[in-house]
């Protein structure tokens, strides 16, 4: 990879060494780091990944919105990574950058929307009223386990297993695997020493569940996929399987936590926790534009040697997609300001599905708003007096330069009766 003066403009847009991608400074105050990367290099980043491997990290929404956009410069093609050679077998973030394989997440240009064309339609025909009765049922059903007490932790107790047990019901699991999958989603997110081992163990549930199928299928997605007249393997049902599972877990869950620390600290939304719920989806769309759940997105892969943002990148370096730097990018920030305020409400213009050919399926992006949606107006339905057991300033996030989440969100409340659901 490398590095060019920014030509023309501010002078500080000169820095060239990697600005290493981890530590306090990414997971406590990522958006005051991607104000001083964009000073000091402009909108295009080189970054350094663990391990001592090179990236661009795009900072700036325009050019983040023309590598999204331009599938063939700039495919999600992990193969043409100039770095494999490079790469042990053991990196901690493998899992999440992936390697060739044959899913609808890691293939470009035909291939991809050949995966597509299977996957996005089997999404598109679950019932978005049978998600809602599901995600009611579910959310219920949690808060009945900590509702007699009076405090809980929303993260670990109802925000990060809520959209796994919802999801694996779309899929087709029985309810009873919902938490090991979710066990095997967290330790995968975070990218630390059992990321491996967890996309082993995840792997496994997917086969299982795309043999179970074939022999009993059901009103599910995963039967769906395998009713598709296109011819796809075992193993192509298994990884797109882990590919919407995966996207859909975590970062549903850090959008459902996030937005109620919001509602908990903020006091324009206030309003939600006192019985009126017109600001949930304002909370919800704040989250979107200030603390996206997915903050970088790996990546895409340049086909050829090109120029972006005043930056030389050669063919096969890796580009992270910085969606939450790019939100928060002035120069847009200038575009959407009313009144000298920049106003989100209504505003869909955010990038934190990503953009272009690879983004986030619609479909997809429907599941998790109602998913998010609902958990958040069943809590506030069920312990309307909740406030924080801490304060905001000991709320502590997770230690990733990826996802946006809080390891812990402590609450009390007025310890109520439950409904007599069991999980």
């Amino acid at each position: 990879m490398t590095t060019t003066p920014v030509p023309g403009g501010c002078p500080a847009h000169t820095a060239t060494t990697p600005v290493p991608l981890g530590g306090p400074a990414v997971h406590t105050e990522p958006q005051a780091l991607y104000r001083t990367m964009r000073h000091s290099y402009g909108p295009v980043v080189p970054v350094e990944l663990p391990g001592g491997f090179p990236a661009w990290l795009i900072v700036g929404y325009r050019e983040l919105h023309q590598v999204a956009g331009d599938g063939e410069l700039f495919p999600r093609d992990v193969g043409l990574w100039n770095q494999w050679e490079r790469i042990p077998e053991d990196w901690p973030l493998l899992p999440m950058v992936g390697r060739p394989m044959p899913s609808i997440y890691f293939t470009a240009g035909a291939e991809h929307r050949r995966h597509s064309e299977m996957v996005v339609p089997a999404l598109e025909a679950a019932d978005p009223f049978e998600i809602r009765e599901h995600c009611e049922q579910l959310a219920d059903r949690l808060v009945d386990g900590i509702c007699a007490r009076g405090t809980a932790d929303l993260v670990a107790e109802f925000a990060e297993p809520l959209p796994v047990l919802v999801l694996a019901r779309l899929v087709g699991f029985p309810d009873a695997e919902g938490a090991d999958i979710a066990r095997v989603l967290k330790d995968l997110a975070d990218g630390g020493p059992g990321a491996q081992e967890a996309y082993g163990r995840f792997g496994e549930h997917m086969r299982l569940l795309v043999t179970a199928k074939r022999e009993t299928p059901g009103d599910d997605v995963t039967s769906r996929m395998l009713a598709d007249p296109e011819s796809f393997t075992d193993e192509e049902y298994a990884l797109d399987l882990m590919a919407i599972t995966a996207a859909g877990h975590l970062t549903t869950a850090d959008w459902i936590s996030n937005s109620l620390r919001l509602m908990l600290t903020e006091d324009q939304f206030a309003d939600s926790l006192a019985g009126g719920h017109r600001s949930i989806g304002d909370a919800m769309n704040e989250v979107l534009w200030e603390e996206s759940p997915t903050q970088i997105l790996a990546g895409r892969w340049a086909v050829r040697d090109t120029q972006l943002g005043g930056r030389t990148i050669r063919a096969g370096d890796m580009l992270l997609l910085g969606l939450g730097a790019a939100n928060t990018d002035p120069l847009i920030r200038q575009e959407m300001a009313v009144g000298g305020a920049v106003r989100h409400a209504g505003n869909g213009a955010h990038l934190a599905f990503s953009y272009g050919e690879y983004r986030c399926p619609f479909p997809a992006q429907e599941i998790a708003e109602t998913i998010a949606r609902t958990a958040i107006e069943v809590i506030l339905d069920r312990l309307p007096d909740l406030e924080l057991a801490v304060p905001a300033q000991d709320l502590v996030r997770r230690p990733s330069a990826f996802l946006r989440g809080m390891n812990a969100l402590p609450v009390r409340f007025a310890p109520v009766q439950t409904t007599g659901a069991q999980l």
